[in-house]
């Protein structure tokens, strides 16, 4: 008989820290028992304590006993474990110390059976990791729990590779051996593939989570019933991490025929139709171009994930993140790699263009890209008529006239990745931190008039030299301000530096940089010739008319 698990309250706290409300989780729990649904997997259980998390990213048995469990879900009731936390750090010396280890850790997380409302115990882990994992098995058997292995992204590896790992399982009581569409990358074909290989190496039941980052989750879990899978993963809605996971709703009508049981949909309908059709909105899980991408080029989902969660990330900046990915490879998510993709914060790159040459002693006007560009585009065309300030357009402002504008700033390595067929067709010479461009890039603009002023980041600090810069933040503001301190100008003047809401995480990226500016005392004074939110002077373009 097919068995379907439900992991919403696991796969979907990766969008809110694993913290819901003690009401959701028991309205949840109702509609799951209503379903008849075989297993409910509340959440994680974790060594790990950083930051906070709710509930859900520890289970421990005493938060599971304060649930309010309907009767049928009480031997239902499972969760995961990483299997990355069963191997002993680092560096060792053989295979006891890891057993040792294993051991010590399982023994920390789990007490019998007998004394514990969990009944599952499945372990997540990567191919490189499963071997080493696998003795958990017998120790979690041996105190009484079922026991499932999540291979993760399997989808990479051969026909031979996978039945060489399923016959490894074969030698361990496990009663679940499950595979994951990690990067939500497989098709029905590449489904019936993999479980083909498994099942070369392995007689017992087999499960598999999917991922839609294609769109192709239910599709896969059809075929994979087709194939003789018996266990299926769903989350409400198709809440979990990147695009999400198959949905419940969904497979339960799927499976309906497979289980010679009753079930209900309609509070599961209503607990959609409220709180988790509330919660998709903000969160925004679900399928969308990005995270097709991401699965057509085995990106991991937490990439697209984080991007959408950050208002700095533009269309262009996701989309060059996406191009950058797909040709580095990123198929585990790290904070450095999408950082450095974002920043390069950690590369220094040593200038050598002095801007004292090109600006000494001028006033200099400052061009960004906030509304009031357009809504004061004659006064500000006029007052560089008039007053020939020297012009400098950061990344590829055109909102302004080209032939008043001397010189271009640019410094974040995705948009100049992004923007690069249009820089190409501007004029003006360009200020870059060449030797902290990737490659990529570099080529990409090999064919402008680069002048190369260094820079790197660290926070709080803003400081300049004759060819280099120290800076808060990569953003290109902080660099042109940079540029025009080292060069030593006389005045600088803003225009198109409207400012973010309180509410938006630039506005404090942004504050962080004046901040910084005001305490170096060599800097000169900012002020802003159009409305801004900012704390630096503000006078109005009207009133600098001859």
């Amino acid at each position: 008989m097919v068995k379907l698990l439900d992991c919403t309250l696991r796969d979907g706290g990766y969008y809110n820290n694993w913290d819901f409300s003690q009401e959701l989780i028991a309205e949840y729990l109702l509609a799951m028992d209503a379903l008849n649904i075989d297993f409910v997997e509340i959440g994680l259980r974790t060594l790990k304590n950083e930051g906070f998390k709710g509930g859900c990213a520890y289970s421990t048995d005493t938060f599971i006993n304060n649930l309010v469990i309907p009767n049928g879900l009480k031997e239902r009731i499972g969760v995961m474990i990483n299997g990355a936390e069963l191997m002993l750090p680092g560096d060792f010396s053989g295979k006891e110390d890891q057993a040792a280890y294993l051991e010590k850790t399982l023994e920390y997380l789990f007490y019998s059976k007998e004394d514990s409302p969990v009944t599952l115990v499945r372990i997540a882990c990567h191919v490189k990791e499963f071997s080493a994992c696998l003795p958990a098995a017998t120790w979690l058997k041996k105190k009484g729990y079922l026991v499932g292995f999540n291979l993760m992204q399997v989808a990479e590896c051969t026909s031979d590779e996978l039945t060489d790992l399923a016959s490894l399982a074969s030698e361990y009581p496990i009663d679940v051996l499950y595979f994951a569409d990690s990067m939500g990358s497989l098709t029905p074909e590449r489904t019936s593939k993999i479980i083909s290989s498994f099942r070369a190496g392995w007689a017992g039941d087999l499960g598999i989570h999917t991922h839609d980052n294609m769109g192709q989750a239910i599709s896969n879990s059809k075929q994979a019933i087709k194939d003789g899978v018996c266990w299926l993963d769903g989350t409400v809605t198709g809440m979990g991490r990147g695009a999400g996971n198959a949905q419940t709703e969904y497979l339960t009508m799927i499976v309906d025929e497979f289980r010679d049981i009753k079930s209900s949909p309609i509070k599961l309908f209503e607990l959609i139709s409220g709180k988790f059709n509330e919660m998709k909105n903000h969160f925004g899980w679900g399928v969308n171009p990005y995270y097709y991408l991401a699965g057509k080029y085995n990106i991991h989902p937490s990439y697209i994930q984080e991007m959408l969660a950050d208002k700095r990330y533009s269309n262009e900046d996701i989309m060059a993140v996406i191009d950058h990915l797909k040709i580095d490879g990123a198929r585990k998510f790290s904070w450095d790699t999408l950082n450095s993709a974002k920043s390069f914060a950690a590369k220094e790159g040593g200038g050598d263009w002095a801007p004292v040459d090109l600006m000494k002693s001028k006033k200099v006007l400052i061009l960004g890209n906030g509304p009031s560009i357009l809504r004061y585009k004659c006064e500000i065309e006029r007052h560089i008529a008039l007053n020939k300030p020297f012009v400098i357009a950061l990344n590829t402002q055109n909102n302004i006239d080209g032939s008043l504008i001397d010189l271009r700033v640019a410094c974040h390595p995705i948009r100049l990745l992004a923007d690069y067929q249009e820089y190409a067709n501007l004029l003006q010479p360009l200020v870059v931190p060449v030797n902290m461009l990737s490659a990529d890039v570099q080529q990409e603009l090999a064919m402008k008039e680069l002048f190369n002023f260094g820079m790197c980041v660290k926070p709080g600090v803003f400081e300049f030299s004759k060819e280099n810069c120290t800076l808060p933040s990569p953003l290109v503001l902080a660099y042109a301000l940079a540029v025009v301190n080292s060069g030593k100008v006389s005045e600088v003047l803003l225009a198109g530096f409207d400012g973010y809401t309180l509410d938006d995480s630039r506005r404090h990226e942004v504050d962080d940089i004046f901040d910084a500016y005001k305490i170096n005392p060599n800097t000169v004074n900012l002020t802003s010739i159009t409305p801004t939110k900012y704390d630096i002077a503000t006078k109005s373009i009207y009133g600098m008319e001859k």
